[in-house]
């Protein structure tokens, strides 16, 4: 798992002396859950890194970066007998996507872009209302924790002004269930963010 995310960045870094690649920093705002609760519910988060954008034409053009990203979901007591937490894990994703673009105005483009993310994770905690926070990738389940490593589909639309300032809604769907057990929920995620490209 290190050498492949050695490897993606060394693979990013390869491409920077191309002039097709433009570069760019981005921040955003998460909303993630997991699938197959019912009663977990929504949290919000944050995103931030570095995109890349490696055009092959004037409409296509393969998209990454390396993002910080926080994501999981919530549980509300509904009882005395039961308690709340916010399950809170920090992911770096690399997503590999395809993107194609189109002028809808003179200096506005269009942008739809789908394809797989990688996502490794780098920490974060089980926050109870009561009790001592639980590191969520070591001490949960018994020094078993969450799996470190997420596989996924990522799609999403974006604008991009004047070739400089970006605009992006985007969606994940994971594959990999972070914890055995149960219904083997997946990680998913929606988030609004924009950018700066230099």
């Amino acid at each position: 798992m290190k050498k492949f995310l050695m490897t993606a960045v060394l693979g990013m870094f390869a491409l920077a002396g191309f002039s097709q690649v433009k570069w760019d920093a981005r921040v955003g705002m998460n909303f993630s859950n997991i699938t197959k609760d019912s009663e977990a519910k929504a949290l919000p988060g944050f995103n931030l890194g570095v995109g890349m954008d490696y055009g092959f034409s004037e409409n296509w053009s393969l998209q990454s970066g390396l993002i910080i990203s926080s994501k999981g979901y919530k549980y509300d007591a509904e009882d005395a007998h039961d308690y709340s937490y916010k399950a809170r894990p920090i992911y770096l994703d690399i997503p590999i996507l395809a993107a194609y673009k189109f002028n809808i105005s003179d200096n506005t483009k269009f942008v739809i872009n789908a394809g797989p993310y990688l996502a490794f994770g780098l920490g974060g905690k089980y926050k109870y209302d009561e009790g001592e926070d639980v590191k969520i990738f070591k001490d949960y389940d018994k020094k078993k924790g969450w799996k470190r490593f997420d596989l996924g589909i990522q799609y999403g639309i974006g604008l991009e002004l004047n070739d400089r300032y970006l605009i992006n809604l985007t969606g994940q769907n994971g594959f990999i269930s972070p914890a055995d057990g149960g219904e083997n929920p997946k990680n998913m995620t929606f988030s609004i963010g924009v950018g700066y490209r230099f």
